[in-house]
């Protein structure tokens, strides 16, 4: 292996710089895991800092009721949203309009229909939108009026649906 050109080592300290980490603990703490891993033991125990609360995500602040609801099948969407054939721009698109509309209505329970994440070898591609929902949402400028995402019941498509449950108005 040959080893990098100055220009080469200062684009990659730069790459390096920008990368974020996967785990899921709070940033801190994988810090002083570092820290504690690279510096010989201290006699005195490490203090953690206090970490923020975490800010509520879409898909965790539904109470049990709505969760029975979901899970019986019993709720009745107000709107639906079907994704067949749809490429991931378009499909980004549709969300976001749906999503504007169903808050504008008034409506709590959007039915999203993605298709089901199905095995295929290339050039046959499938299951992208379904992937990529939930960082949709996530991200969206709707996400705040997002109370909860909940995968629907068979009666209404099953694994390749999702309820998204928005807060009232």
């Amino acid at each position: 292996m040959r080893p990098l050109s100055p220009e080469e080592a200062a684009l990659w300290a730069r790459v390096t710089a920008t990368i974020r980490s996967l785990s899921r603990r709070p940033e801190t703490e994988l810090k002083q895991a570092e820290t504690v891993q690279a510096k010989p033991p201290s006699p005195q125990p490490l203090r953690r800092a206090a970490a923020p609360p975490p800010r509520p995500q879409p898909g965790t602040t539904l109470d049990g009721s709505w969760d029975r609801k979901l899970q019986s099948g019993s709720v009745v969407p107000d709107r639906i949203l079907d994704l067949h054939g749809h490429s991931l721009d378009r499909a980004w698109s549709a969300i976001d309009l749906a999503l504007e509309r169903a808050i504008d209505d008034g409506d709590r329970v959007l039915l999203l229909i993605t298709g089901h994440e199905r095995p295929g070898s290339a050039p046959v591609r499938r299951g992208q939108i379904r992937a990529a929902v939930h960082d949709w949402l996530a991200v969206s400028r709707h996400a705040p009026r997002i109370a909860a995402v909940r995968a629907a019941h068979s009666r209404h498509g099953g694994g390749g649906s999702l309820y998204i449950i928005l807060r009232r108005g």
